[in-house]
């Protein structure tokens, strides 16, 4: 085994252990777009799945089958109708979906039960059991339009959803509800996903998408790829959502948005959209620190946000003991009353437990993240993270194309989330003025767009 492998191997494992570590018992509900299936991308989908869960993760996965529909009814002759963003259901549609749902169902079913040859999961034996979990009643009449056999869900079967992943099985459910009086009726994919993850408070929602996730601004008219916001706060992505207009197909940006943002404000924590186009999109956004598509996450705005004139004296508490140590600079009680501003903390119960400051260079289009700090208690939770992200966030509102830290003990810390090393020469003219040359800190660079 090369050198070189086990370089890149060791510290690649080391980032990802925690995340294996932290899903590890979680439930996680993955909507898949039946348009995934369409493109071929189905068996790297199934083994995917495999694997997270043969590392702990309870899955319940819902199919869609818009594609498969519509072709079984471009085959009869009859032409697809949608109103609201949702199928108008009528005889011949709902036929066309339960031929389409079975057919689906079989190939998932296969995509799990071969053994997966000639990939990680060579040799496992992964159990996949459906069921009527879903009741549903009819859409019925909406603003003059009758939607026929189009449903929606009225209630999921939580305990025998959790039954069957208990027993160590996968969940499969196609977007069908049946009623008390057994007639059935086409669902969405997207609203039983939702449905389910609320019923189970499941961990994560994710669905596997047309579209690459949630865009920071309109995509160009030229053409420019602009980048994909890798977290929204649910304050954010309700508050962006108010401004869309009703979503009419899955490439509305509405469209996800509106399932992730009813998801976490029900109480799941984490929605995430991200590509199917991608291979490993679902390893990608779940094992590693900035993910591939957009995640929506519930964090509440009185333990995340910035910091006032009020907090000046729970973050000198804080940041004390790592002064004292030598890990970080220390700052004078004036100073931090006077950059108060530039400071984003996260606070428990009155007590702040982690803090970091953002100083702009607009010049230079960089800003420096400085005095990030963790309490011992909270260590390992999550929270330096929470604190990155939050001033990444500031960062890009201030029009900033990157962040930078000067460190001297913690730059694995940063290596992991996406941070390189560059000279202290780098720094804007401003900051290197100030540079300690006898402290020697090493100085780290993440790119934001």
């Amino acid at each position: 085994m090369s050198a070189i492998f086990n370089f890149t191997f060791v510290p690649w494992f080391r980032s990802v252990a925690p995340y294996i570590h932290m899903h590890r018992g979680k439930t996680f509900v993955v909507g898949m777009a039946g348009e995934a299936v369409a493109a071929g991308k189905l068996q790297h989908i199934a083994q995917d799945l495999a694997l997270i869960q043969s590392m702990g993760v309870k899955i319940v996965l819902v199919h869609g089958f818009r594609p498969q529909v519509n072709e079984q009814l471009k085959a009869k002759g009859h032409a697809a109708r949608y109103s609201h963003g949702m199928r108008i259901t009528d005889s011949v549609a709902l036929d066309s979906a339960q031929e389409a749902a079975g057919q689906l169902r079989y190939e998932i079913e296969a995509a799990f039960s071969q053994g997966l040859p000639n990939t990680p999961m060579a040799g496992s034996t992964v159990r996949v059991i459906s069921g009527n979990f879903i009741t549903a009643r009819p859409v019925g009449i909406v603003d003059g339009v009758d939607f026929q056999h189009s449903g929606l869900v009225r209630k999921v079967d939580v305990a025998g959803i959790s039954r069957t992943l208990e027993m160590g099985a996968m969940v499969l459910t196609s977007p069908f509800g049946f009623s008390p009086t057994g007639e059935a009726f086409n669902l969405t994919m997207e609203e039983v996903a939702t449905s389910v993850a609320i019923a189970l408070q499941a961990d994560k929602l994710i669905f596997l998408s047309e579209v690459p996730g949630v865009r920071m601004k309109p995509q160009d008219p030229e053409g420019e790829d602009n980048p994909i916001d890798t977290e929204l706060p649910l304050a954010a992505a309700e508050q962006l959502l108010a401004g869309l207009p009703a979503a009419q197909n899955p490439s509305d940006t509405a469209f996800y948005l509106q399932h992730c943002v009813k998801a976490c404000k029900a109480g799941v924590e984490r929605s995430h959209i991200i590509p199917f186009a991608v291979d490993g999109s679902l390893l990608l956004e779940i094992y590693v620190h900035d993910g591939i598509g957009t995640m929506v996450v519930d964090e509440k705005l009185e333990e995340l946000r910035e910091a006032t004139a009020d907090d000046v004296g729970g973050i000198l508490q804080l940041i004390e003991p790592f002064e004292k140590d030598g890990t970080l600079v220390k700052r004078d009680r004036t100073e931090i009353e006077r950059d108060i501003a530039n400071y984003t903390i996260i606070e428990h119960d009155g007590v702040i437990f982690a803090c970091a400051a953002l100083y702009p260079y607009p010049e230079a289009k960089t800003g420096e993240m400085a005095a990030l700090t963790v309490s011992p208690q909270s260590q390992g939770q999550g929270d330096g993270e929470k604190v990155l992200r939050r001033v990444e966030q500031r960062a890009r509102a201030m029009g900033l194309d990157s962040i930078f830290v000067l460190t001297t003990r913690t730059m694995h810390w940063f290596l992991k989330r996406g941070f390189v090393q560059v000279d202290p020469e780098w720094l804007p003219e401003a900051r290197k003025r100030k540079y300690n040359w006898d402290r020697k800190s090493m100085v780290f660079v993440k790119k934001l767009t």
